[in-house]
């Protein structure tokens, strides 16, 4: 991988350092949670996003609490 002297050269050289610290990168990580939800909204699997699989999910543990409950 990177040696760590490498890695403190390269979160260094992120601007605002002395101004916001370390929430300078912030930014970084809602631009990565943005891209991780679209990823999982729209880019399919097979036939299916991760989504797809999330609703049907409920729905199946839905109906079973439903016949559990009669």
């Amino acid at each position: 991988m990177f040696p760590k002297a490498q890695v403190r050269r390269i979160l260094q050289r992120v601007p605002g350092k002395r101004r916001f610290g370390i929430y300078r990168f912030l930014p970084f990580f809602f631009v990565l949670g943005g891209t991780m939800e679209w990823i999982m909204i729209n880019v399919r699997v097979g036939q299916e996003t991760f989504y797809d699989v999330y609703r049907r999910k409920a729905s199946e543990r839905q109906y079973q609490r439903r016949l559990e409950d009669e």
